[in-house]
Parts: structure tokens; sequence; C-alpha cells
């Protein structure tokens, strides 16, 4: 019937009774007399005559039908929603793709596999279940015995994606091997062809064993996020996607190790596009401290995550000049104000040319030092053309005698400008030309150039140049060479030739000719790199699986991610340990649609799957309420008064189970349970985070101590008592209004009753991160509020032992200080009347109609989560006990007094 299946449907049998219940029930007794007393006159006015009953009204005999019927349905479990079953006497396979593509979109493959196995289960079939991508112990896919569905539906739960690719040449091996007869199938594809394998062999033997049903996701669901290409101020991220995606948007946000992002970046997407491309600017001080580049959702994926490593971040910079001894002279020296200018965002080495050429260098930079020919310019053109970047600077000896590795020809001698043997005067900068990666800088009308060395006249000059003079003669050139580059500065590194030196211009030029370099990292050669952390199939990192081996460094960039060598950082663990990046996107081919589904599958869409209803409970619960109507007025037909009526209305209301006690689960009467609350924002999506994410805490805290808490209720302050609620919830939102005058007079008095105000910036502690404007939104919310002085949460606070003993207090996101009361108020127990963090914490609590936690945690992983648990546990029991744990630090007093 539609989206209504029933789970007991011969109990509908019982509706062809109707008829006769309608035939017994159309007469009741007559309506009793009143007569008024003394008896004498009772009994003279009583005649003796014969009555017939009279008939039921219309109305309550369909009353009295339609609660029959009610109580017949509600008892053949009527089930909204239901998955269909297609062959209801034979086994069901459940086919999933547990690939990387699988993880964006889990919770929905879920439900529909879930859904699917539901149906079985109350038609009695068996089922089994084959996850098609290798496990993580490297075992090839395949499938699981015949079993109940109720047991394959608890190995569906504990089934995860893998950040890698499924094997379904492997699965379809297995299940040639394994096929026993005929059954029903179901294969929830993720839509995509990896390496040439598109499925087709896979669903064409399913097909042959049975009905087969396919789901699949929508058309460009599945996103990779490829490594971005360093530019001079900036990161170009780019973004691949299958065929047949709607126009849209992705974001990038740049996280730091501690899970705080430092930027956000925006790739719009065309209607069937497959590629997009964006900027992520920076400054290189903040683009240092950039570890991951994650795409902006619940569940990024293993390739929807990208680990930046030593080649994105501070780079190792080889300063060189012709005379070392003088090099480092304050204002004369040819180095000293390179070393002032690149020391605070790169990492400067000294030596020889040998010596700095045994290590790998990012920028080898020669200040006036012309290369000698022979085997010295040989090792500097290797470096060049192996992916390094040569900074020269002109002076009197390179004017003199040039050498081979220039970005242009040049004129023997300088051109002197302004002196006394001149006619020029000193030259400025012209401005910068597009395509240069000095384009947007402004050149100081002060800065002049007194002498350079001249670049011969050769095709293509224009266009080799990024800098120029007010006259076209080229200030700075460069050339391509193999896959590193020159770059040519036509004036000494000091002050001797230009005020170049003296002004900021030079140090923001200086930093985006070493940022368009290629960055290194350690351990080369052969040596094993182990894995550190890895990231699982929803882009979270955490410990390496079990069968996780190390790659030898020189084989890392070529190693493609699998259960040997899962997506991660390799490296030596530890603080100081160098870390080296695989990535999965690194690895995959173009994103092509899979096959279609075989002649005779039938086809669904995988999202947007609604949560089955038993329609049962509620529909006997109608059917109560409409018996007890019934009973008040028959009461009242046979003349009973109004107050046993209210008795008897008032107990049909208290029995348990009624509908009224089932129709609005989340509400009642505040001082009869133990509830959370949180503060309605306007904002839907940000109100049902907060509701999900305490109704998830409030089940965590009823399972793990004995604290009772009840659904959890949205409050108005200053339209609704908050006397009732220990703790309130606030999410701040970046456009929230101040509150109006009554509620901050009721969040006032909230706070000086014991009521403790978690405020959540959901900005992860950077400052603004990705809830722009959210800390201006909380000055201007507790601009009114009777909030105490604040400091940083100490270690040994309370709420850091009141129930868990917890290192720190992660949500969604970590890092970051969280803000409590500076000073103790022995009136109120020394509780905190306010707690300030950015962490998000609903949001790793919230958890849905499912019981699945819809927002990935990051960077901590399925650990982090745990942890955002018990933090709200003790911010529960913190709430509720006050500080009972802060008097534990009397207990050796105590015992010493009771001792002497």
């Amino acid at each position: 019937m539609g989206a209504l299946t029933f789970a007991a449907p011969w109990l509908l049998l019982a509706l062809a009774a109707l008829p006769a219940l309608w035939w017994l029930l159309r007469v009741t007794p007559p309506t009793p007399r009143r007569q008024s007393f003394p008896p004498a006159r009772f009994l003279r006015d009583l005649p003796a005559v014969e009555e017939t009953p009279a008939r039921t009204p219309w109305w309550l005999l369909l009353l009295r039908i339609a609660a029959a019927a009610l109580i017949v349905l509600g008892l053949a479990r009527p089930i909204w929603n239901a998955a269909a079953g297609d062959a209801p006497d034979e086994p069901l396979l459940l086919v999933v793709d547990n690939g990387w593509a699988s993880g964006t979109d889990w919770p929905d493959r879920v439900a529909v596999a879930g859904a699917a196995l539901d149906s079985a289960a109350r038609a009695g079939r068996r089922a089994a279940l084959l996850a098609t991508a290798p496990s993580a112990t490297g075992e090839a896919p395949r499938p699981t015995g015949w079993m109940p569905a109720e047991e394959a539906r608890a190995r569906l739960a504990a089934l995860r994606p893998h950040p890698w690719a499924p094997d379904r040449a492997a699965a379809l091996a297995a299940l040639r091997g394994w096929r026993n007869g005929s059954f029903a199938s179901l294969y929830v594809t993720d839509g995509l062809a990896h390496g040439g394998d598109d499925g087709a062999a896979l669903m064409a033997a399913l097909a042959d064993a049975g009905p087969l049903q396919v789901a699949r996701g929508t058309p460009g669901a599945a996103r990779v996020l490829t490594p971005p290409r360093a530019e001079a101020d900036r990161l170009v991220l780019g973004l691949r996607r299958a065929p047949g995606g709607p126009a849209g948007e992705a974001a990038v946000l740049a996280m730091t190790p501690d899970g705080r992002a430092l930027g956000r970046a925006v790739l719009p997407l065309a209607a069937g596009a497959t590629e997009a491309e964006g900027a992520l600017e920076l400054p290189v001080e903040v683009r240092n401290s950039v570890t991951q580049l994650v795409l902006e959702g619940n569940a990024p994926g293993a390739a929807g995550t990208v680990l930046l490593d030593e080649r994105f971040r501070r780079r190792p910079v080889g300063l060189l000049a012709a005379q070392e001894e003088a090099a480092d002279t304050p204002l004369t020296g040819s180095l000293y104000y390179i070393d002032r200018a690149l020391s605070p965002t790169a990492e400067i080495r000294r030596g020889t040319l040998e010596q700095l050429l045994s290590r790998r260098l990012a920028v080898l930079v020669l200040a006036d030092r012309p290369l000698a020919e022979g085997a010295e310019t040989e090792a500097v053109r290797r470096f060049v053309e192996g992916g390094g970047l040569l900074l020269r600077f002109a002076g009197p000896r390179l004017a003199e005698r040039g050498d081979s590795l220039l970005p242009v020809p040049l004129r023997a001698g300088e051109r002197a400008l302004g002196s006394a043997l001149s006619w020029e005067r000193p030259q400025t900068l012209a401005p910068f030309p597009e395509g240069s990666p000095f384009a947007g800088l402004v050149p100081p009308a002060e800065v002049t150039v007194t002498t350079q060395v001249l670049a011969e006249p050769v095709p293509r000059l224009a266009e080799r140049s990024w800098a120029r003079l007010s006259d076209g003669t080229p200030l700075v050139t460069f050339q391509n060479r193999g896959q590193g580059r020159i770059v040519l500065f036509h004036v000494t590194a000091n002050a001797d030739w230009s005020d170049l030196p003296l002004s900021g211009l030079y140090i923001d030029m200086l930093r985006r000719v070493v940022a368009l370099s290629s960055g290194v990292a350690g351990g080369e050669g052969e040596a094993p790199l182990a894995p550190v952390e890895t990231l699982d199939g929803f882009g979270r990192l955490g410990a390496p699986p079990p069968a996780a081996g190390p790659i030898p460094a020189a084989r890392l960039d070529a190693t493609t991610p699998g259960p040997r060598h899962p997506p991660g950082w390799y490296g030596t663990p530890g603080e100081g340990g160098e870390r080296r990046a695989l990535n999965l996107s690194s690895h995959l081919p173009s994103l092509l649609p899979a096959a279609p589904a075989p002649s005779g599958a039938r086809e669904v869409r995988i999202g947007g799957v609604p949560a089955e209803r038993d329609l049962g409970p509620w529909l006997l619960a109608a059917a109560l309420l409409l018996l007890v109507a019934d009973l008040l007025l028959s009461l009242q037909s046979r003349g009973l008064g109004l107050r046993a009526r209210a008795a008897v209305l008032a107990l049909g209301l208290l029995l348990p189970g009624t509908g009224l006690a089932q129709a609005q689960p989340g509400e009642g009467a505040p001082a009869l349970a133990t509830r959370l609350a949180y503060v309605v924002t306007g904002d839907a999506a940000t109100d049902e985070v907060s509701r999900q994410g305490l109704a998830g805490l409030s089940d965590y805290v009823n399972r793990r101590t004995a604290a009772g808490l009840a659904e959890p209720v949205a409050l108005r302050p200053g339209r609704d008592d908050l006397s009732f609620y220990p703790l309130l919830l606030w999410v701040v939102l970046p456009n929230a209004p101040a509150p109006d005058a009554p509620a901050i007079a009721a969040l006032n008095a909230f706070m000086r009753n014991g009521g403790i105000i978690l405020f959540d910036t959901r900005n992860e502690g950077s400052g603004e991160g990705v809830s722009l404007g959210a800390d201006a939104a909380l000055r201007r919310i507790t601009r009114d509020l009777q909030v105490p002085p604040l400091a940083p949460l100490p270690e040994d606070h309370v709420l850091k032992r009141a129930f868990y003993l917890l290192p720190d207090l992660p949500g969604r996101y970590a890092g970051g200080p969280v803000w409590i009361a500076r000073d103790t108020d022995r009136a109120n127990d020394s509780v905190s009347p306010v707690i300030i963090g950015g962490h998000d914490w609903a949001a790793a609590w919230a958890v849905d109609a499912r019981g699945n936690n819809p927002y990935a945690v990051m960077p901590g992983g399925t650990r982090q989560r745990v942890l955002a648990y018990r933090f709200g546990v003790n911010l529960v029991i913190y709430a509720l006990t006050g500080n009972y744990k802060g008097d534990q630090v009397h207990v050796p007093a105590i015992l010493e007094r009771l001792g002497n």
C-alpha cells in the first residue's frame, strides 16, 4: 500500500468482523430517570411500565467501530517506509562497495542496505554479506555464510569503508566459488569504474543467480581533492569528480595538526564539469602551519583529504657569497639583507657549495658569485634540472664574468645611472606585469636603482622579465631549466646598487620567489619509512592498521595506497620525527562512471532513504484514546457526575503508553525529569545539531553513569523558564543578535542561581577559523551579561576529573583553549557559570535517527569522539554535583588529622 507495509497482514482479517460489531453495539440501556426524595413520593410516581432499550447514537457507534478498527490495524504491525522485498522465498546476498569512494555518504549506503535486511528479517529470509574492498589485514573479499537477517544486520553495522579501491575482480572470483543455488541480491555500488573494472561482470553474475537490485549514489558525488600547486603567495587547489554532477561549489579547509582551520577556499563547480580549481591565499608564515587540506563536509573521505609534508611548507635555502668572511657585515654585507628577509619563513643553511648541495635544498642563493666551469657548474646544473631554484644577484664580479647558468645573456660591465659619467638619472620601478609572481605588490616611489647589469636583447626577453625599471629595462629575469628555475636580480643583494634591500618590497619579493620552489623531504634512498598515522575511509587520521608496513623513501611517491600501505604519514614517530605524506588522490585515475545495471535489474538511488516507522503503537494509543472518550460519553449518558467523569479521564491519561505520553516525547513537566537544554538560534540546521548533540550526550551519560537524563529541550531565554535546567548549550552564530532585556535578566538569574552556560563558537580556538565573526558575536551576546573574569582552563580543574581523567577537552575539532571563571565563588560551590570554547561539541556528540554519528571529528577520529563524549560526561557531572571532586584535595590533611 504505497509506503505502508504490514508485518502481520493476516490480522487484517479481523476487519471483516466490524459489521457484526456494529450489530452488537447498536443498542444501549435506557437513560435512568431522576426522581426526587422522599420515598413516598418516589414510590407513587413509579409506574410499572415495561420499557424497551434505546438505540445507540450513530456517532457513538462510529466511535466504537473506529476504535476496534484501530486495534486491528495496530496489531497488524503497519510499518511506514518499509523496504519492499523482491523475492520473499529466496535468501538475500548483500554486496557493498566499501572502498574510498563510499566514505562520503556511508550512512546513506548503510541505510539502503539495512532497509533490505529489515525486509528480509520480516519475511524470515536468510542473508549473507560480501564487501568488495580488501580487508585491513589484506585478505581478499569473500562472502559470509548464510545467516539470519538480524545477524547480518549486526555484521553490516560493523562494516566500515577503507581508504583504497574495491577489488571487484576478487569479489567476482569469490562469488563464483561460493555460489550455491539461486538467491536475490542487492548491490550497493559506489558508481565508479576502478582501474578499468566497471563492475559489469560482477553485476551480470549476480543477475544470473536471481533478482538483482542495484543502488548507486548521485552522479558526481565522489570527489577527489588533488595535491595543490604552490605559487608565490597561494596554493592552487584542484578538484576532480565523476561526470554528470550538478552545478555547485566545494569548500576546502586548511587545517593545522591540532585540528584548527586557518583558511577556507571555495571551488566553483559547473554543471557536468569534472574538474574545478581555486586558490587558497595564506601568508607564508600561516601556510607553514598547515598540514591538511580537507573537503568541508561531514565525512570528506580519504580522497578528500590531502596531507602536506615539508614539500609544501618551510623550505631550506642555501646562501653563498663571493666573500664569505664579509657576507654578514651589518648593512653592507652581501647576505645581510637576504638572511633577515628569509630567516622567519625558511630554513637558512650556510657552507661551501659542495656542503650545501650535499643535502637537499629548495633554493640556492648566489650573491655576486660566478660559477667556475667544470664540476662546480655541472653540480649546480644538476640541482636546477632536478627541481631546485637558483636565485642569483648581480654585482661587479658577475658583470665582469658571467657563466652559463643565467636566465638571459648579460652585457659586459654594469650600467651606471645618475653617476658623474652618466646623463641618466636613477630609475624607479615600473608596476609589475600580470603573470609575474610579484603581481599585486606596489613598488614604492622612493625605491631607485643606480646601477645594474643589462641583459642582451634576445627573443622573448619581455616574457622572461618579472620586474622592470621605469625605462623598460629588465630588473628581475627568469628561465625554466628542466624541472627547476633560474632567477636573476640585475642588482646587488645589498644596498650598493639600489635602495630595494632597504624597503619592505624586497622582503615580499624574496619570499614570493622562494615560495615558487619545490619543498624537500628527508628520508632519501632506501631507508624505510614506517607508518606513523594513517587515514581511514572517512578521511580521519588514526593509528595504523596491523597490516601496515614501512615504505622505502625512494619509492614513496610511486607507491599506490592499499591495505599494506594505507594513505597517511610515514616517517619517524615522535615530536621531532620527520614525516612524509602518502596521499590517495595522487594515485587515482580519472573518475569514470561504472557500467549500468543489466537488463531486468532494478536501480534505486542512494540518499534520502527515510527511516522505517512502526505505526502499531501509535494506532493502539489512538484506539485507547477513543475508548476513553467512549467511556466518558457512556458515563455521561448514565447520569454520572462531572467529578466522576474527570476522575476517569485523569485515570485514562495516567495509563502507561497512552497516546498523549507518546505524542510529545521531548516535552513534559520540566520538574519531573532532569534535562539538558539548548538556546534556539533561529537557524534550523544549527538547532537540529544542538538537539542531536544533547540527545546523544544524554544517552551516553545514561549508559555510563547513574544520572538519568530525559530528552533535551529547546529554550528561548526571556520567554521560557530556565530554572529547571542545570546546563544550557548556546551555539554562537556569526549573525547572532544581542539578547533583549528580558533574556538578559533571565540569563543573569540562571547563572546567579547555579546554572551553567556552555558557549560554543565552533571556531576551534583559532580566533576566526571556519566560523567567521563568531568571536565578535560572542562579545555582542555577553556584553550585558554578568560574566565573571575568565581564564584558560587549568590542568588541575575539576572539569578534567569530575568522572573521567582527561588530558584535553576536544569536540568535533581539537585544540584551542577552554575558558572558565578565573575566580572561585564559594557561594556557588566554586562552579563556573560560564564555559567558553570553539570545539563544536554538539556535532561530536550528535546521533541521528538511525543511531549514527553524522559528523566527522578531526583530526583524531574515533578516539577523539570518545574523548568528546567523556568531556560531556564530566560536564554533566560538574553541572549536577558541583565541585565535589575539588574537595578531595583535602583528603590527605583529613587523614593526617585522623591519624593524630
